[in-house]
């Protein structure tokens, strides 16, 4: 065996420090976790400072004799490259991993093990945990708003047909697959709307009318969500384009529009929207008040989008353009069949960025009456009979908008793989 130096570890002996970190490591994060979970602590015969820090400083130095440069080891290499570059970076991930360990035996006590849910009244929250017994009876309130509890079966069958009408693409054939642009980017909004003016505003074929004001919770979410999402992408890439016009009053009006909307906090925009705007409408006009908000969000976000836009435009080599216009291609074909396609593929993560910025905006429509789920979290902590469950309410809308987010993000991400090319 060559002679081993552990200060600077190579490969000759390779395994004996492989082996001889891993030991160390797994004994630091052992410790701490015998600590956390069963409050066993090895070295508690040890001074306060050096029992606390012994951790730490073995696993540190077991990094320290993993990180040899070029291993061989595929996983060893991968984890020097990634998190064991340096001892700072080494000190750090093992920090991490200790405050997860640490803080993973409070959470699950508060979650699960200590947690109520059965019964229907606070007296059932007799535990130290989280109360999600006041979960499970606001439950409705929370999906569905102020939303009448015998017609909240409209909300559930509009959103089943979208949902379903949604997957069209994943059905089509080969022929109709051409055509599925014009189903997404109209016809299928066409049919949201149908069917949540008729079905769930009702007024019309029998139905109950609901005023907007009674919508609420989750569906709300989605419902604003969705329209503005699909209004202020075409707004947005048409200001893009009039951004780099060569004509100067589309260039200066495209600026203006832009600059302004992106200057303004979307609390002010939804405010105006709802107090000012219809100042300037003739007395026996009206506009509802949630058009009001999707055509506000809707102008906000498109401004966010053109400059997304703007940036993969800008990306784009002067050859492509010059190709296009050498086959005879005019402006508008020479766009949409060459360069917006090229330029929305490299901005997919900024677009998917604005969007998931949008979803997670939309609890500010509570300034004007709006209640979506955390609007109606806030009014249920006020309910006199459900004070001090705040956090339970905070922590359930946590999950819903990181579930939304999280599934949004893995859709642009595929779609990223699906377009990608090596340039």
């Amino acid at each position: 065996m060559n002679k081993l130096n552990f200060l600077k570890p190579d490969k000759n002996n390779l395994y004996v420090y492989v082996y001889t970190g891993s030991v160390l490591l797994f004994i630091s994060i052992f410790d701490v976790f015998l600590s956390s979970f069963f409050n066993i602590n090895v070295t508690s015969y040890l001074p306060g400072p050096v029992s606390l820090l012994l951790p730490l400083i073995v696993g540190l130095f077991g990094l320290h004799l993993i990180r040899i440069e070029f291993s061989g080891l595929k996983y060893l290499d991968l984890l020097n490259k990634n998190i064991n570059t340096s001892n700072f970076n080494g000190a750090l991930t093992l920090l991490i991993i200790f405050v997860i360990i640490m803080a993973t035996p409070p959470s699950l006590s508060w979650f699960i093990f200590d947690a109520n849910i059965a019964g229907d009244t606070k007296e059932a929250c007799t535990g130290s945990g989280a109360c999600w017994t006041y979960i499970k009876v606001w439950l409705r309130r929370f999906m569905y708003g102020m939303y009448p509890n015998e017609l909240q079966w409209r909300i559930n069958v509009s959103f089943i047909i979208l949902i379903a009408l949604a997957f069209v693409g994943y059905f089509s054939g080969e022929k109709l697959k051409k055509f599925l642009t014009l189903y997404y980017v109209i016809i299928y909004p066409i049919i949201a709307y149908i069917l949540i003016y008729y079905l769930i505003s009702g007024g019309s074929f029998g139905l109950e009318w609901v005023e907007t004001g009674a919508w609420g919770g989750l569906s709300l979410t989605f419902i604003v969500s969705f329209f503005c999402l699909i209004f202020c992408f075409p707004i947005g890439m048409l200001l893009a384009l009039g951004r780099r016009s060569n004509l100067p009053t589309i260039k200066y009006f495209s600026v203006g529009f832009i600059e302004f909307w992106r200057g303004v906090p979307l609390i002010t925009v939804l405010f105006m929207s709802s107090v000012m705007f219809p100042m300037f409408l003739p007395e026996d006009f009206f506009m509802d008040k949630l058009v009001r908000v999707i055509i506000a969000i809707s102008l906000f976000e498109a401004a966010y989008v053109a400059e997304v836009i703007r940036g993969g435009l800008q990306a784009l080599p002067r050859g492509q353009y010059d190709a296009a216009k050498s086959l005879g291609m005019g402006y508008w074909k020479m766009h949409i069949f060459v360069i917006l396609p090229q330029a929305l593929k490299l901005v997919i993560p900024g677009i998917a960025n604005t969007f998931l910025a949008l979803v997670k905006d939309t609890p500010l429509i509570f300034v004007v009456g709006l209640m979506e789920i955390a609007g109606m979290l806030g009014l249920a902590k006020t309910n006199p009979k459900w004070l001090g469950f705040a956090m339970e309410g905070y922590v359930f809308a946590a999950i819903i908008f990181w579930i939304i987010c999280y599934a949004m993000s893995k859709y642009s991400y595929n779609l990223e793989l699906k377009y990608k090319t090596e340039r």
